[in-house]
């Protein structure tokens, strides 16, 4: 048995290989298992390995001090087991038995392999259903092997991630940009999704700090252009008094300015609201965006339904009004994650697709998306004279710069008004 010391007050790892005699198996031999066990908490884990025994084997090849000739060989395998499992424990400064199996489980290498983490990663954000951000990560992953394919001539299935020097990452940015025309929000976004993968590497000891190829006097992230997505009060105006050609025009606008008059809410926390969440003349909700990435300032946003929110909500909602059901029932209750994240994908399209042509038809820009809705309030909030923490708040964010960022500034006319205030003494 051996005994891993690991930082954590009173708390002891004990790892051992043990027989498990409780039911043997059709040929009368017993599982051999690695046996993990921890003081504080006491959690005992049994994992198997390839190996059975009959009593008197085991004891012939592990009870004993000097095992005979026939099963030294047994012995050395069994004792590389516990000494991988021993080393394992070891490298971890807090005891976390699911780390543990992550590592104990991995095939030789696959530590240090960029790609391994990128399917890892997918996993475990698939699991707690955070389907956009694992889309995002499938996107970086996909990108980096066309560009290593384009570069090689073959397709690379294995990238260590010392590999992923200065240059490397200049080269990805310029093959990016230069030769395939891509923005540098893309790259920005590819690259912050590999950075995190090598944050998490180096925090359960992977691989060294020292092979770290980001941050100053390193590789610099290119920030993402600040593109103004706020539509003016005038194009406001004439966009939520047009005339939809279609059906589908008309959804999508209105479903558009829901959005707005509701702070500026997305697309996946509409599809989500329940009936339950309507207290008399407000909606109260946590948005999804915050919940797993913010849980320590977790906060409801609260909107005030006005006219027109109330008649969004009686044109589109669905008839069943119990606490527990969907107001729009363009998604259902039931049906998987992934099956609902596809449906709120292709209504947030069918919206920006629909709203385009109706904007163009009224000689408002064509590049409006639903994004721009909470741009726009945000932006037009600051205009009619709230403050930027009022808008701050509204928004759900934590930080008053990120509210900023929405900010598209003011228009021409407030400006020249302003100047002309300031000299009315």
């Amino acid at each position: 048995m051996q005994i891993a010391y690991i930082r954590v007050m009173k708390n002891e790892v004990f790892i051992s290989i043990y027989l498990d005699t409780r039911r043997s198996k059709s040929n009368g031999k017993y599982p051999v298992k690695l046996r993990v066990f921890t003081t504080n908490p006491r959690v005992q884990k049994l994992y198997p390995t390839k190996y059975e025994y009959t009593d008197k084997e085991f004891d012939s090849i592990w009870n004993t001090l000097k095992p005979r000739k026939e099963f030294k060989h047994h012995r050395k395998q069994l004792l590389d087991i516990e000494d991988n499992a021993t080393e394992i424990s070891k490298e971890m400064e807090y005891f976390d038995f699911t780390l543990f199996e992550k590592k104990y489980f991995r095939n030789n290498g696959e530590g240090s392999d960029v790609f391994y983490h990128y399917g890892k990663t997918i996993e475990s954000l698939i699991k707690y259903k955070q389907l956009g951000t694992a889309s995002n990560y499938r996107l970086s992953e996909k990108s980096i092997k066309k560009y290593l394919k384009d570069k090689t001539g073959k397709e690379i299935d294995k990238l260590h991630f010392k590999e992923i020097t200065i240059n490397w990452l200049k080269d990805y940015e310029s093959y990016m940009v230069d030769a395939n025309n891509r923005s540098y929000t893309t790259v920005s976004m590819y690259l912050r999704a590999l950075r995190t993968l090598f944050n998490n590497a180096i925090k359960d000891k992977d691989i060294e700090s020292t092979i770290y190829p980001f941050g100053d006097g390193k590789y610099v992230i290119p920030a993402s252009q600040n593109i103004k997505k706020a539509l003016s009060k005038a194009d406001l105006k004439s966009l939520f008094h047009s005339k939809p050609l279609t059906p589908e025009q008309e959804k999508a606008k209105d479903f558009w300015f829901f959005s707005y008059a509701c702070n500026g809410m997305n697309i996946k926390d509409i599809a989500l609201l329940k009936w339950g969440n309507i207290k008399g003349e407000t909606i109260e909700f946590y948005r999804s965006k915050t919940k797993n990435t913010s849980k320590s300032k977790l906060k409801p946003v609260q909107i005030i339904l006005n006219d027109f929110t109330k008649q969004t909500i009686e044109k589109y909602g669905s008839s069943n009004k119990e606490r527990d059901q969907l107001i729009f029932p363009f998604i259902m209750n039931g049906k998987s994650d992934l099956e609902n994240f596809n449906k709120i994908k292709n209504f947030t399209k069918f919206i920006n697709q629909n709203l385009k042509k109706l904007a163009i038809s009224n000689g408002i820009t064509g590049d409006i998306s639903t994004y721009w809705a909470r741009h726009s309030f945000a932006t037009n909030a600051v205009r009619l004279g709230a403050s930027m923490e009022f808008v701050s708040e509204a928004l759900s964010h934590n930080n008053l710069k990120t509210t900023q960022s929405y900010f598209a500034g003011f228009e021409e006319d407030s400006k020249i008004e302003i100047m002309e205030k300031l000299m009315a003494f």
